[in-house]
């Protein structure tokens, strides 16, 4: 069992995501569904410092709204830290530190880099050398998020979204991120979804159980042009969400009137993340929007998932 450190701090860095296209399948028995998303990582990135300790603990700074972060054993990223601590046999603790600039509760997977970040930095610091796909299967007991901000890039989740695979991608695209004041719960919006189904059953197609991801995302994808991109952006999730929220449908609308080829609920939301032609379209579309008091930023995509920044 590994029961000493073997370095004095170590940081590691993760991405939030976009999903560019996400599918809900039907409810199952279990109360959970099946979806198809395909993945985007983008440059807005939680720092996680790892630092050796007896016992486990977090602190948690940043650009984003903090208020809805715990800082007690319920954080995602203590979670993860005791995880691996337990698979691995390591004795030890670790003081956690984390920067955050992925909007909480935001629908861009924060927490979930979080995790995928300390993962990596608490094997590095404890010298617990876990393997590739051992690393994955942890991270998707976390959460069905998690593996993809390991694993970063483009790729397509299927499942509960944890099971991956690449997917053939080229090119930049840029992107300016709507932020809300205010958080969504990923839950109540699975919730209205299912209600927004029982309530129009009878004028939409019933949801598959087990969806796919469509044929034009993943054609846009490999010719790395954000039009086609934008013609196939697609969220099941974006219904319910604006119900819950019927502001975001006037910060979509504002969007999309200066200059964004087109705009989507991002995951449960409430952010909403914009797709611009180019940077000059991006920058374009940021004034106008920050000139309408609105928070946004701008992204660039796809890149890098978790990696360790220094030793």
């Amino acid at each position: 069992m590994t029961t000493a450190a073997v370095s004095t701090m170590v940081h590691a860095r993760a991405p939030g995501k976009i999903n560019v296209f996400l599918k809900v399948g039907s409810l199952l028995d279990d109360g959970y569904h099946d979806v198809a998303i395909a993945y985007q990582a983008v440059s807005l990135y939680e720092d996680v410092r790892a630092y050796p300790s007896d016992s486990f603990s977090v602190t948690v700074t940043g650009t984003v709204d903090l208020s809805r972060v715990p800082t007690d054993g319920s954080n995602i990223a203590i979670k993860a830290a005791r995880l691996l601590a337990a698979r691995t046999g390591f004795r030890g603790g670790v003081r956690l530190e984390i920067d955050k600039h992925v909007p909480v509760t935001g629908g861009m997977g924060g927490g979930s880099a979080d995790a995928a970040a300390t993962l990596l930095a608490c094997d590095a610091l404890w010298g617990t050398e876990l393997a590739r796909d051992s690393m994955l299967a942890l991270a998707a007991e976390l959460g069905a998020d998690v593996p993809f901000a390991l694993v970063g890039g483009t790729a397509i989740g299927t499942g509960r979204g944890d099971e991956l695979s690449p997917a053939l991608a080229k090119g930049q695209y840029q992107w300016v991120l709507a932020l809300a004041d205010f958080g969504l719960s990923t839950p109540a919006v699975y919730q209205e979804l299912d209600r927004h189904r029982d309530r129009h059953k009878q004028d939409i197609f019933p949801a598959m159980t087990q969806p796919t991801v469509d044929a034009n995302v993943l054609q846009a994808l490999r010719a790395g042009d954000p039009h086609m991109l934008a013609e196939a952006l697609h969220n099941d999730l974006q219904a319910p969400a604006l119900n819950l929220e019927p502001s975001l449908s006037e910060v979509l609308e504002l969007g999309e009137q200066n200059g964004a080829l087109a705009g989507i609920v991002s995951g449960s939301g409430p952010t909403v993340a914009f797709l611009a032609a180019d940077l000059d379209g991006a920058l374009e579309l940021q004034i106008a929007l920050s000139a309408a008091r609105i928070n946004a930023v701008r992204a660039t995509g796809p890149v890098h998932g978790a990696r360790i920044i220094t030793v």
